[in-house]
């Protein structure tokens, strides 16, 4: 099995459901983080924004996954890190899991609607399927939950989701502080959405977009940039 490299870690992720992409690596380098942050990392995958954060220094990751083989990679991963005693991979479902802790941050690439079915389908369809799986209510009851009152929450989501989970979220009293918007190609629409929720309006949120590639396809300064501190090159 061949090793996904970056700079400061490599990772395997042929067994995991969720494998190392762009939105996972968008929303990592995004996310803003403390050296006294304990975080939840839900549907963990292979482990990549776990150990994102762990790059950029916290304190401690909780990361969970539904599937077993995922969360068996997630855990050789950190035990191949340099980071291996703050992360902490387990097995199970997050609508039950509870360490007795509340967290700093809590992190999601979280189940959204894809038909395209490829290896492993059953697998896939059983993390990745929201009708299957876990609905964005039970997301934003476990976030409830398990995050500390005056803690963040950061996820990732489709452009054509983000209207039925912000409706959501508000009855649960979480808005958007911060947002960031991906336009995939110069003067297309926006096609996902990187958002810090917080419990409790803010004053005015943050909102920025950021364009991934030019026309001819080839990617921006600005997307370099973005990524710099991860990618190798």
């Amino acid at each position: 099995m061949r090793r996904f490299h970056l700079k400061h870690f490599s990772l395997l992720h042929e067994q995991s459901t969720m494998k190392v992409g762009t939105d996972s690596m968008l929303l990592g380098a995004w996310t803003e983080v403390k050296p006294t942050d304990w975080v939840l990392d839900i549907g963990t995958g292979c482990g990549i924004l776990s150990l994102m954060l762990a790059q950029k220094g916290i304190a401690k990751v909780h990361a969970v996954d539904i599937d077993e083989a995922s969360v068996y990679e997630a855990a050789g991963n950190f035990d191949a890190s340099r980071w291996r005693d703050r992360l902490f991979a387990f097995h199970g479902d997050i609508r039950h899991f509870d360490m007795g802790c509340r967290y700093d941050l809590v992190i999601s690439n979280p189940p959204f609607f894809d038909n395209t079915f490829g290896c492993d389908a059953e697998r896939k369809s059983k993390t990745r399927h929201a009708d299957l799986s876990l609905t964005f209510q039970e997301l934003i009851h476990a976030v409830k939950r398990l995050m500390k009152p005056d803690g963040r929450f950061v996820l990732v989501l489709p452009a054509s989701e983000i209207e039925s989970f912000l409706a959501i979220a508000e009855r649960y009293q979480l808005y958007v502080h911060k947002r960031l918007n991906f336009i995939p190609v110069e003067n297309r629409e926006v096609n996902r959405v990187n958002l810090e929720m917080r419990f409790g309006m803010p004053a005015m949120a943050d909102e920025r977009s950021l364009v991934m590639r030019h026309p001819d396809k080839s990617f921006t300064d600005a997307y370099h940039d973005f990524l710099k501190d991860y990618y190798l090159g």
